[in-house]
């Protein structure tokens, strides 16, 4: 019994010993601290001038009237109670709204299908690589190619329209046409990034699951109704909210094509808030119209959150 007792003395004075052994840093990673915060100082420094310290002040703005030319003065919540009795604010952002719901269902639907057909009959490289493509283009660049083609008296959208007997239409000058015109142009070029978003997707789906639905004698429709779509629900509420994010800022396509117009059609958000700021010149109280947007992009986010849930879906039970 003395003898046990003595080896489980001499056991817990070891113990600690080995945990000191086992916590201290070897002499080859004593500096491996300092360095780390070398390595990430320039990020860090970045994060904070260009995206912390705007933000903030930003903020500070929105509560201010601010000209440029003077200092800020305080003015607490005047711009808060100016933008809720503002029309033209809820008019762009009505027109914000109608531009998000046109051009992302559109989106959702043709990279359903884009990426459909690319997961069944082909695996080219090649082909997925020109889907992609007008993705890395510019948006200034999309914009005024597509400004070009939808020209109404010059454009190769309305020479072909009239060669087949139709009639030239506005794309862009006209109320009815400018906002989906414009929603055209914005799935055109996200249309390949979230085609192969949601092309990787389908090929995390295991082929035993369509085999076993043929053998059921399933149909491809009936196939892809029930069982690839709500195994893509992940994936699909992620293209969601990243394109439903992307739209309410969309504003470079808007400049280069119709600059807002006619008669304030398209005049979404971030036009109007450009307006204000560098037309204007009021800056504060453009920062209470972006601080508003940024609280409405919060909200998508938690939407992001919840959707996002679904990853316990159908593949996990």
């Amino acid at each position: 019994m003395a003898v046990l007792e003595s080896t489980a003395r001499e056991q817990r004075a070891i113990q600690p010993a080995k945990r000191q052994r086992r916590t201290a840093p070897s002499p080859a990673h004593r500096g491996d601290g300092k360095l780390a915060w070398v390595l990430i100082a320039p990020a860090l420094v970045g994060f904070l001038v260009f995206a912390a310290y705007p933000t903030l002040r930003g903020i500070y703005l929105s509560f201010t009237d601010f000209k440029v030319l003077s200092p800020p003065e305080w003015v607490g919540f005047d711009n808060y109670v100016q933008l809720a009795h503002d029309e033209v604010f809820w008019s762009a952002l009505g027109v914000t709204v109608y531009f998000v719901l046109l051009s992302v269902s559109i989106s959702l639907v043709v990279s359903v299908a884009t990426a459909a057909v690319l997961h069944r009959l082909t695996s080219s490289t090649v082909i997925r690589g020109l889907i992609i493509l007008p993705f890395l283009i510019s948006s200034v660049v999309a914009g005024t190619v597509w400004s070009w083609m939808l020209d109404t008296q010059l454009g190769i959208v309305n020479i072909v329209i009239k060669a087949l007997g139709g009639d030239g239409v506005q794309f862009l000058t006209s109320r009815g046409w400018a906002i989906p015109s414009i929603a055209l142009i914005s799935v055109w070029k996200q249309m390949g990034y979230t085609s192969i978003i949601i092309f990787a997707g389908l090929q995390t789906i295991p082929p035993t699951i369509y085999e076993a639905g043929r053998v059921d004698g399933a149909s491809e429709l009936r196939m892809f109704r029930r069982l690839t779509l709500p195994l893509l629900r992940p994936i699909l509420a992620l293209v969601i909210v990243l394109n439903v994010i992307g739209a309410f800022q969309v504003f470079d396509i808007v400049q280069v094509t119709t600059k807002g117009g006619p008669a304030n059609a398209s005049n979404v958000l971030q036009m109007y808030i450009y307006s204000k700021a560098f037309g204007q010149f009021d800056f504060g109280y453009a920062a209470a119209m972006s601080l508003s947007l940024f609280a409405v992009l919060i909200v998508i986010t938690f939407l992001q959150m919840r959707l996002l849930r679904a990853s316990e879906s159908d593949t996990n039970q």
